[in-house]
């Protein structure tokens, strides 16, 4: 059991985001009763999950659902998911997260160059040792996600953690039906598509000072901040959220929240007011007809995209 919405790591913690803000955005999100927190072992160069294991040491350890990832490369050498980087990654992470034990340990893509027997056997003795509770992945194809479930005498996954937003409905298609039938479920990351579905950026006007988009640690993956066309329907969600006495980012929230097979959506605040505003969303239904003006106002500028280890 978790949160509807978790406090992810992703370019803010130990990276974008001042040390104090960090440390607020943490301390409110447990104010406000999300015990669900997302890292990995690459963002920040590692530097997220020290900062997490900082602040997070004075905490009892049962309070909090931990989370961490591994595959992409890190700066001191070491990338993949082959048995040696599992049992290395494991250990790194658990050092700068000062803890025994993480819950949900996921791995970051699928690895094509490890045949996935060696993955998961690596795996199951992660958790058989107790160095992890709970297997998980992002951004894996159906079809290995199905060969992994099917496989005999290894500990099984409970997690998928794909990118799913209004804009980005991907996984709608195949991981999420797929996931339905296997007993897994998402934990979806970018549900405000790093804050383009809030409305804070307007079509025709420069990006607001102080937003990711502006950010050179955050602003990265922020192509979709320069669609004009998006921008506008964007903007036009607006009224769909005041008529229902909700923020843009609420309403955005809301609607990955009603898909069923979504257990958390996580967030990237790097201000507590952020938290606290998106923690208005569990709990918020939208009707039929709701659903259908997203629908028509969004139109064609929904993506499809396939999972990001999609051959």
């Amino acid at each position: 059991m978790v949160s509807e919405i978790s406090l992810g790591s992703w370019l803010t913690y130990g990276g974008g985001v001042d040390r104090e803000r960090a440390e607020a955005c943490v301390a409110k999100a447990f104010e406000l009763g999300i015990d669900f927190i997302d890292t990995a072992n690459v963002y920040s160069g590692g530097r997220a999950e020290e900062f997490l294991g900082e602040v997070l040491a004075s905490r009892p350890r049962d309070s909090y659902v931990l989370a961490t990832k591994l595959y992409w490369p890190m700066p001191g050498g070491g990338s993949g998911l082959s048995r040696e980087q599992v049992f290395t990654q494991i250990d790194a992470s658990l050092r700068r997260l000062r803890t025994d034990y993480v819950d949900l340990y996921q791995c970051h893509r699928y690895d094509w160059n490890v045949r996935l027997e060696e993955t998961m056997e690596a795996l199951t003795e992660v958790v058989r040792q107790g160095k992890a509770r709970y297997l998980g992945f992002s951004e894996w194809p159906e079809e290995k996600i199905r060969e992994a479930q099917a496989m005999a005498g290894v500990e099984h996954f409970v997690s998928s953690q794909p990118q799913y937003s209004m804009i980005w409905r991907g996984p709608q298609r195949d991981v999420i039906p797929a996931s339905r039938e296997l007993g897994i479920s998402q934990i979806v990351w970018s549900p405000l598509a790093q804050g383009v579905l809030t409305g804070k950026y307007k079509p025709g006007e420069p990006l607001p000072e102080g937003t990711r988009a502006t950010s050179q640690a955050m602003g990265g993956f922020m192509e979709r901040a320069l669609d004009r066309m998006l921008l506008e329907r964007v903007q036009r969600l607006r009224a769909v959220a005041d008529e229902l006495g909700l923020s843009m980012a609420q309403l955005a929230l809301a609607w990955v929240l009603q898909e069923e097979n979504v257990a958390s959506a996580i967030i990237g605040a790097s201000r507590p007011e952020q938290v606290e505003d998106n923690a208005g969303a569990p709990g918020v239904e939208l009707d039929p007809g709701t659903l259908s003006r997203i629908e028509e106002i969004l139109g064609d500028s929904v993506a499809w995209e396939p999972p990001d280890s999609a051959r």
